[in-house]
């Protein structure tokens, strides 16, 4: 397993083609809605990579708002959900975060994904609300001050 930032283009369409294939195709999200002005490589936000046997098989995102980091469209192609990667691609994303200087990252979570995130340390903090025709909710974390 490896974990690599998205510095060119190429490996911004991988991100995309993942992306696709999960939240498109696989959930119903419609295309118009999974792209927005922060997929790009103009430092708006930093795009993650993680591979599986040399194959790119996950990504995410996170972005900064008033000094928050936001992840974001974090998800794993289906055959490779298994594994331990979505651990792996929250903690690259935290460390960019500390990186950054961030005391507290946030994310909109699927409920169904709930569990998952509570186990990383991430607290429930809004009722359930819909995106993209899907349940989320949000969740916090603080991140240790090094």
């Amino acid at each position: 397993m490896k974990v690599k930032r998205v510095t060119i283009d190429e490996d911004l369409r991988v991100a995309f083609a993942i992306r696709k294939e999960v939240f498109v195709k696989e959930q119903g999200v419609p295309l118009e809605d999974e792209f927005d002005q922060f997929d790009t490589l103009n430092g708006l936000c930093e795009h993650i990579l993680v591979h599986y046997n040399e194959q790119p098989v996950g990504t995410g995102k996170i972005r900064f708002i008033d000094g928050v980091g936001k992840l974001e469209r974090i998800c794993i192609l289906e055959s490779y959900r298994k594994f331990g990667l979505g651990k792996i691609i929250i903690k690259a994303l935290e460390e960019i975060a500390e990186e950054r200087g961030a005391s507290q990252v946030k994310l909109h979570g699927q409920t169904q994904a709930k569990g998952f995130y509570k186990k990383l340390g991430y607290r429930i903090a809004s009722n359930i609300f819909m995106e993209d025709g899907i349940p989320h909710i949000l969740m916090l974390k603080e991140l240790s001050r090094k």
